[in-house]
This record gives structure tokens, C-alpha cells and sequence, in this order.
């Protein structure tokens, strides 16, 4: 018998949360990366451009966090 559902549960399955895994560890590496680039170089204009991206990846290691925080409800 197949369920059908009014609402979308606010569920994470394994193979979802096996992909949030995959996504927060490639920002991660990537933050770690440019946040120590940033404050190795001498370049003033290029280690700005590297904090900002070190920004936009902690910006989305919050988002996944959020999302595995809150079982899949990503409306907060």
C-alpha cells in the first residue's frame, strides 16, 4: 500500500543527510582554505576577496547546520 502524504514530513532520510555530510565538508575544506589564504597573503585586495569567500562558506555550513538542526524544515 503506497502513503501519500497532505504535508511533506519534516524528516531527513539517510541518503539526505549522507548529501548535507558531503555538502558541509566541501565548504568546510573550502572555508578552512581561504580563511587561512586570506590571512597568509600580503595583498590587501586579494586577501579581501579571500575573506569574503571564506564568508559565503560559512554562510553555507550555517545554512546545512540549520537544516539537520531542524529535521529537514528549512523555513527558519
Amino acid at each position: 500500500m503506497k502513503q501519500t502524504y497532505n504535508v511533506v514530513p519534516n524528516i531527513i532520510s539517510s541518503k539526505d543527510l549522507d548529501y548535507l555530510s558531503d555538502m558541509f565538508n566541501w565548504n568546510y575544506g573550502a572555508y578552512k582554505t581561504s580563511y587561512n589564504a586570506a590571512n597568509s597573503v600580503s595583498d590587501e585586495e586579494l586577501s579581501g576577496i579571500l575573506q569574503k569567500a571564506s564568508n559565503v562558506f560559512h554562510g553555507n555550513m550555517t545554512k546545512i547546520l540549520n537544516i539537520i538542526n531542524n529535521g529537514g524544515n528549512n523555513e527558519q
